[in-house]
């Protein structure tokens, strides 16, 4: 009979997904609300969008314990920011304070997988993909976590436009209207869940613009 090691690991998969889309004057970020761990969902309507500032909000799926410390980081990080500077951290800004904070911690990683979106200087949306140890990529449409597979393939289809693969490089915000923006990502969690076993219950999308930031919501099947 051979000896089985009992194994322990520090982090835990989550799953969920995430979907940011950066448009001319807007951001849609949005993110599925089911917790899972292995076959076993942990609860059905967990948030996994974060508001960091007015104009700037962030998506994370993966190990939701280190999710949630990060975002405690980032949150004190800005508050001294506040402290120090009287005014709130512009999106660029808190895009590069994640990438900095994440890489710090890269021989024992945040086992978090994010995408940040909102508004730059200029008012443009603007969306910033990363991963675990903090190598980010300011692009037009980003997706993370265990439905990204199945998602970002159908996004390159319909956002040509600003897509890394299309030559001479395009401006990096797609060319939809706010309206046809969320509606698309309504398509692509409806398809993803059908799909992915982590992926479900309900779709919580955060639109920000001008006026501020919008909240809505979808249900997704539940099995």
């Amino acid at each position: 009979m051979t000896k089985q090691q009992a194994n322990w690991s520090p982090y835990d998969n989550n799953g969920g997904t995430c979907v940011a889309i950066a448009g001319a004057d807007y951001c849609v970020i949005a993110a599925d609300t089911r917790m899972s761990t292995g076959y076993s969902i942990l609860t059905r309507d967990y948030s996994k969008i974060c508001k960091l500032a007015d104009k700037c909000v962030m998506a994370s799926s993966g190990f939701q314990a280190d999710v949630k410390a990060l975002q405690k980081v980032l949150s004190a990080r800005h508050l001294i920011y506040q402290h120090q500077h009287n005014k709130q951290m512009s999106c660029p800004a808190m895009g590069q304070l994640l990438s900095n904070t994440l890489y710090y911690k890269r021989f024992f990683p945040y086992y978090s997988f994010n995408v940040l979106g909102g508004l730059d200087n200029e008012g443009k949306g603007c969306v910033y993909t990363y991963d675990a140890v903090g190598s980010y990529e300011r692009v037009g449409y980003s997706s993370q976590g265990s439905g990204a597979t199945l998602i970002t393939p159908f996004l390159d289809n319909q956002l040509k436009s600003p897509s890394p693969l299309l030559l001479p490089a395009k401006d990096a915000v797609t060319p939809l209207s706010e309206t046809e923006a969320i509606d698309l990502v309504k398509t692509c969690f409806a398809s993803a869940t059908e799909r992915d076993i982590y992926t479900g219950d309900k779709l919580e999308i955060v639109v920000l613009n001008a006026d501020g930031i919008c909240r809505e919501y979808m249900e997704l099947r539940k099995d």
